[in-house]
């Protein structure tokens, strides 16, 4: 009876369809542009990990390796970009024209002062980053190459994240769509002719990204003055109010403690991972790729959430936000599917982009259903993410992925001994699953007040 009780209360609550098809509208207006230019980002990074693959396994894993310390240090600032949509989408809803145009500035100065910090900096953290990864000797010098290069378009891309963010929360789709395309088209072609007519192997792929980001920021600038000229502004006394500028930092404070829990995850994984030669460090590096492709396509629908729950939450509007998020989840679900799906039918083949040698494949293989199982097993935590960040419920974000981070860990040690190199994929499942639960659990308790 219980639970019959639980099943029903989790049905009406998460996935009820009797609502206007004018939701289903919304969500798919900027969905779509958010998968369209989420595609390319993970498409760049199958062109690079191909294009390495192909030279050798030494390069494969290196650029794996230099790629992992390269979304540790920046998705740690990933709140320019998730604190900024969701901030600026509820200014948004609330009418707060003036607060827009501030939040627009205020994020632009913090991305470029920490971006400034990180390249100022950049020696130690290059050698802090390959000692934490525990980066084997046969990898130090590509893996240093690569960072030492890549490590110069710190500015464009964290003003990328803030300026990008802005636009999400503005809700607009578009403009996100272009430029992101337009950078890893660019991207994309740079690196393939650093590779393979300059023969620049690591470099080439890193020199490639910094070129292609930079062109990135002066696409952002010349939207803003075509688009959105009445918010540039250079008010700096009232842009970093100091009541609106302790909300700012207690809302992305969060932000930075959750994003430096999931990217120490994932740092955890390949440190582990670079520990078992460098045959399995390779397959990994490949089915990362796939759950890769995976996070960009379900974080369209995710990013759709941070633009339309933060507008509504700001318009006040409790009915439609509760009505959004259950049409969300569903959304999530079904590109799970079709994830789970392709990669059942069209593995083998998908396996053989990234790489041509031989053992390599052969031990891929043997790993088949973790591709296939995670997109469902993973896809609610990315999908909540995105409804915590249009709430602002920083906190409980935060307090979440701290507690999934502890579970992470000790599943992988208390697996290892009984299952060897799996437990990390043991581990990681079971990272995604309780992060979806932990957030499903909260807003099953509280509701929007879970903000």
């Amino acid at each position: 009876m219980a639970l019959q009780t639980c099943k029903g209360f989790f049905y009406a609550r998460m996935f009820d369809y009797s609502y206007p098809y004018v939701v289903n509208r919304e969500i798919l207006r900027l969905a779509i542009p958010n998968i369209l230019s989420n595609i390319s980002v993970p498409l760049l990074s199958t062109v690079d990990t191909a294009l390495m693959g192909n030279v050798s396994p030494l390069h494969l894993g290196a650029i794996g390796l230099g790629g992992m310390i390269f979304n540790f240090i920046y998705w740690n600032f990933g709140f320019l970009r998730m604190g900024t949509t969701g901030m600026t989408a509820q200014a948004y809803g609330a009418d707060d024209q003036d607060e827009i145009a501030y939040l627009l500035l205020r994020v632009c100065m913090v991305a470029i002062i920490v971006a400034g910090l990180l390249v100022l900096f950049s020696g130690p953290i290059i050698w802090l980053a390959t000692q934490a990864m525990n980066v084997q000797p046969e990898h130090l010098d590509l893996v240093t190459q690569y960072v030492s290069t890549r490590i110069w378009d710190a500015p464009a891309t964290l003003l990328l994240y803030g300026l990008l963010g802005w636009f999400f929360g503005m809700q607009d789709a578009v403009v996100p769509l272009v430029i992101t395309v337009i950078i890893n088209i660019l991207n994309i072609i740079l690196s393939i002719y650093f590779v393979k007519v300059q023969g620049m192997d690591v470099v080439g792929v890193a020199l490639g990204t910094v070129i292609a980001q930079y062109i990135g920021v002066v696409l952002c600038i010349t939207a803003l003055i075509w688009k959105y000229r009445s918010y540039i502004q250079f008010d700096l006394v009232k842009s970093f109010d100091k009541e609106k500028l302790l909300g700012f930092f207690k809302v992305n404070s969060d932000l930075f403690i959750r994003t430096i829990c999931l990217s120490s995850a994932f740092f955890f994984f390949y440190r582990e991972s670079s520990g078992y030669g460098e045959v399995l460090l390779a397959v990994n590096v490949i089915i990362q790729q796939f759950l890769s492709w995976l996070s960009y396509g379900v974080d369209g629908i995710a990013y759709a959430a941070e633009s339309l729950v933060g507008k509504y939450t700001g318009a006040n509007q409790p009915k439609k936000t509760t009505a959004l998020i259950k049409r969300l989840l569903g959304w999530g679900l079904g590109f799970a599917l079709v994830y789970s799906i392709i990669y059942g039918i069209w593995y083998e083949p998908l396996v053989h982009i990234f790489n041509d040698n031989a053992k390599v494949a052969a031990v891929a293989l043997d790993y088949r259903w973790w591709a296939i199982a995670f997109p469902v097993v993973g896809f609610a935590c990315y999908i909540w993410d995105g409804i915590y960040v249009g709430l602002t419920a920083s906190k409980a974000m935060r307090n979440s992925m701290l507690l999934s981070l502890l579970v992470y860990l000790a599943s992988y040690y208390l697996c290892l001994p009984y299952f060897g190199s799996d437990a990390i994929w043991i581990a990681l499942a079971i990272f995604l699953g309780i992060r979806g639960v932990l957030l499903t659990v909260m807003y099953w308790k509280r509701g929007l007040a879970v903000a």
